[in-house]
């Protein structure tokens, strides 16, 4: 049994819809494009913005993310550790260096503004875009991913685009090969999860 959401040209769909996806109905039904709810976010633009994934191995929880939110929909906690190893200083007598340790990261869908921040912010690329947007709750409540959930997201995260092969070779890459005419014939950067050509 399917519903009929108001406002989206009588498109059925099979589960709730969270404001954020009611408003992209009504836009893109607007422009006449037909909305294909069994085929997820492909006939949503490529630079649609759906939920936020978390790479947790990239956080080095310096906050910044949650800082710049201007929703503060951001909630991290962390404590620190001592790292083992040897110490600065004369013998070794130096202050122990210590590194965060993320305990929770969540994000409040219900206050988010989709507005990318968040992860335009964050140097270390462990925030990132996923298409998805069909994940709305019937509790406001189950509406803040905590970091298990904001994992989860990560595997729907597509791959970066590829570059272009016709496109000269970045200096930066250039200055971190060497310098001379060499340096600038070889093959330009693939990154990693971009297609092999």
């Amino acid at each position: 049994m399917s519903d009929v959401q108001p406002g989206a040209a009588g498109v059925p769909i099979d589960r709730p819809v969270g404001a954020g996806a009611i408003s992209i109905d009504r836009a893109v039904a607007a422009e006449g494009v037909p909305i294909d709810r069994a085929a997820g976010a492909a006939g949503l633009p490529s630079r649609s913005r759906g939920v936020i994934g978390l790479l947790e191995e990239n956080c080095t929880v310096c906050m910044l993310c949650a800082r710049e939110c201007p929703d503060w929909c951001i909630y991290i906690d962390s404590h620190k550790e001592p790292e083992p190893g040897p110490h600065d200083g004369p013998g070794g007598r130096g202050r122990p260096r210590v590194r965060n340790v993320l305990d929770r990261f969540a994000v409040d869908f219900s206050l988010c503004m989709y507005c990318g921040i968040c992860i335009e912010v964050c140097p270390y690329d462990a925030l990132f875009w996923s298409p998805e947007f069909a994940y709305a709750e019937t509790d406001i409540r189950d509406l803040t991913h905590e970091r298990d959930r904001l994992r989860e997201w990560m595997w729907t995260v597509p791959p970066p685009p590829a570059h272009d092969p016709g496109a000269p070779t970045p200096k930066e890459v250039i200055t971190a090969r060497g310098t001379g005419p060499a340096a600038r014939e070889l093959p330009p950067v693939r990154m990693p999860g971009s297609p092999v050509t």
